[in-house]
């Protein structure tokens, strides 16, 4: 056994994650490889690493690395949907995505994994499959989020392609100021369809 091996082993007795949460720990460490240094970065090796343990317990739960990224986009979008609060509890439209800059700066590593996904599978047609699932997942996200508010098909695409352009901005320049300031532009454009499709409309609750 060489002397890395060994190390390996220590690491993963030391910090590996406890039962129960051994395979999403390995997730959340590939997305973390992934987000910071892109998928040429996505190993056995660099995802034990990440997570603390031996890269055979990686590969023992994989198999191959594309389940691994498949899992790991997987973990990412159910994470993102469940979190990320488009539904606003008051329901009021008012408080539409009104968490979501601070739900980026919370974890910027799962956006960025699925933006370095989506970059790669232009080059990777094996890929893109992955990436439709992405869109689908999160278009119905957004169609379940604004079919409160009476808000066409349309604008749902619009409002879909403004928030992921938000995301990518927030990822890539870390000024969640500047999200939260659009976000404010964007429901006031969701209030004036609403009221223009439904001249009654007083409001916008």
């Amino acid at each position: 056994m060489t002397a890395e091996v060994e190390a390996d082993g220590e690491a993963g007795q030391e910090a590996r994650p406890g039962y129960g949460e051994g395979r999403g720990a390995l997730l959340a460490a590939a997305v973390r490889v992934v987000g910071r240094g892109g998928l040429r970065k996505l190993t056995y090796r660099a995802v034990a690493a990440e997570a603390g343990v031996t890269h055979g317990l990686v590969a023992h739960h994989f198999g191959s690395r594309d389940t691994l990224l498949e899992e790991a986009l997987r973990w990412c979008v159910t994470r993102s949907i469940e979190t990320s609060s488009l539904v606003p509890a008051s329901g009021r439209l008012e408080d539409f995505a009104a968490t979501l800059a601070e739900f980026i700066a919370a974890d910027p590593d799962v956006q960025a994994f699925q933006y370095e996904l989506k970059l790669e599978a232009s080059r990777r047609p094996e890929l893109r499959h992955h990436v439709d699932l992405l869109y689908d997942a999160y278009r119905d996200a957004v169609r379940e989020a604004l079919a409160c508010f009476d808000v066409s098909q349309e604008m749902t695409e619009i409002v879909f392609a403004a928030l992921d352009g938000l995301v990518f901005h927030q990822v890539t320049s870390g000024a969640p100021d500047r999200t939260e300031e659009s976000i404010d532009a964007l429901r006031r454009l969701l209030a004036a369809h609403r009221a223009q499709a439904s001249p009654q409309a007083t409001g916008v609750h």
